[in-house]
């Protein structure tokens, strides 16, 4: 995939102090990669090598001890309405129907609220969720509260939309059918996402590239070009192709450094 590149990140350290010892718990270690506009970028790693505390300081909520980020060639240095971070945990408000719980994303813009809820219902059945407008999110599936979460990120129009384990406390099938919803959002409404996860085979089944971080300090240990075109159907995850680059993957994972 070629273009321009819409993120930069060089030489990101990062580390914490430890507050019962005083020593410094170091993160990362001289983390540097880009990304390019409408791009797909998957990170994967080892359970706790710091793959969240990047996505954060790519979100502009934490500000690492060395590097730089920029986004369209301007440093991130706080939170920006071109970036929105979607948790792992959804953080939907239970008192808000689905659409004031979109509303509330766009309080912050200067619409007047017809407008706003416009935009929101607009959204709604963007993500397949028309007709539950007034639905609070505890009349809800698992899928359709994932749907309203990044339906509340999709509403502020982000450019770069940052993703941490998306998908991560669905069922299986309900996950499935969620990431093939996602790729089918992305095709229509072009936007450059970084997308956190435990799981090799969403990251190939989804990403454009994917990036492999090794164990803490974590540094980039590998990136591989997913080879599969897009739009994108299930059956490639039964290919032998994908299993290549599946296992290629968990073997540098798993892999020491």
């Amino acid at each position: 995939m070629g273009g321009a590149p819409k993120i930069v990140v060089e030489d990101l350290r990062q580390g914490f102090a430890v507050p019962e010892s005083g020593d410094m718990l170091h993160v990362l270690d001289r983390v540097s990669f880009e990304v390019v506009e409408n791009e797909v970028l998957c990170i994967v790693g080892p359970s706790g090598c710091g793959k969240t505390t990047l996505l954060r300081i790519l979100a502009g909520l934490s500000n690492p001890l060395e590097g730089i980020v920029l986004v369209n060639g301007h440093r991130v240095s706080g939170p920006g309405s071109d970036r929105i971070l979607l948790f792992q945990e959804l953080h939907l408000f239970h008192w808000m129907t689905a659409l004031g719980n979109v509303e509330f994303a766009l309080e912050s813009r200067s619409l007047p609220r017809p407008d706003r809820r416009a935009r929101a219902a607009d959204v709604l059945d963007f993500v397949g969720l028309d007709g539950f407008e007034y639905y609070y999110p505890h009349e809800m599936s698992g899928g359709m509260r994932q749907k309203l979460a990044l339906a509340r990120a999709l509403a502020a129009d982000p450019e770069v939309l940052l993703m941490d384990e998306p998908f991560g406390s669905l069922d299986v099938e309900t996950r499935s059918a969620m990431e093939s919803e996602f790729l089918h959002l992305r095709e229509v409404r072009r936007f450059t996402t970084v997308l956190v996860t435990h799981d090799v085979r969403q990251a190939v089944f989804l990403g454009d590239r994917v990036l492999v971080m090794s164990h803490r300090p974590a540094t980039i240990k590998m990136s591989v070009t997913v080879p599969f075109r897009r739009p994108r159907q299930p059956y490639i995850r039964q290919t032998a192709e994908f299993h290549t680059v599946e296992d290629s993957l968990s073997k540098s994972i798993c892999s020491g450094g």
